[in-house]
């Protein structure tokens, strides 16, 4: 089946594009306004994007037309933000979080969050988290009426204990357990069913052989 986006409707567009792309890792965005309000939104249009600077990029996008999301504001007006990994334990509250909630209600609150300092940006970052990037704004693109593409450098890691080996650097990701965005309303995948399968160096390939005629 072909499907030409320019002719649906942006709700279908959406659809297609979520059921087709996963998993995809959700960001549980922290920030802080110039008012010291406090917010935490999930954003699975995430992903690591550069090692050299170190960058991520989060699509933050509003549901209403037209409207700005705190999180797109607060990084707008302080140029900092605190991306958490989810995993597991810290999915309910994360789902509490993507609750459409007035500006003036505290996520952290409603979701029993720690709110932590940051140590090189104002945004806190959320305790219960296995991971936090503590990131700095480089370009915000507008793409669309309410959406936003934020690329942030990453200048601080707040990583758990059990998941680092302090000597080599070396993230023990297997032990994360991590959850993924899927399709839908409301699926998820979890980072537990894992394989492994190494880089082939060029001289490893073998050229495939071509499929016998008639098959």
């Amino acid at each position: 089946m072909d499907i030409d986006f320019r002719e649906i409707c942006p709700r279908d567009r959406y659809k297609l594009l979520v059921g087709s792309i996963v998993p995809r890792p959700i960001a549980l965005v922290s920030t802080v306004g110039l008012d010291g309000r406090m917010n935490a939104a999930p954003f699975s249009f995430f992903n690591a994007v550069s090692d050299d600077p170190p960058a991520i990029a989060v699509g933050v996008n509003s549901s209403v037309p037209g409207r700005t999301k705190d999180t797109a504001r607060n990084i707008r007006d302080t140029g900092e933000f605190v991306v958490n990994l989810v995993d597991t334990a810290l999915a309910q509250r994360m789902n509490v979080c993507a609750v459409d909630f007035p500006p003036e209600v505290d996520e952290f609150a409603m979701a029993g969050l720690t709110a932590l300092p940051g140590r090189q940006v104002r945004a806190p970052r959320v305790g219960e988290a296995p991971i936090s990037l503590e990131c700095r704004r480089l370009v915000t693109v507008e793409i669309g009426i309410g959406r936003n593409l934020v690329v942030g450098e990453v200048v601080h890691l707040h990583i758990r204990d059990d998941l680092i080996d302090r000597e080599r650097l070396h993230v023990h990701a297997e032990r994360s357990d991590l959850i993924g965005r899927m399709h839908g309303l409301g699926w998820y995948a979890r980072t537990t069913d894992l394989f492994e399968m190494p880089r082939l160096a060029p001289e490893e390939v073998v050229p495939a052989q071509p499929a016998p005629a008639g098959r």
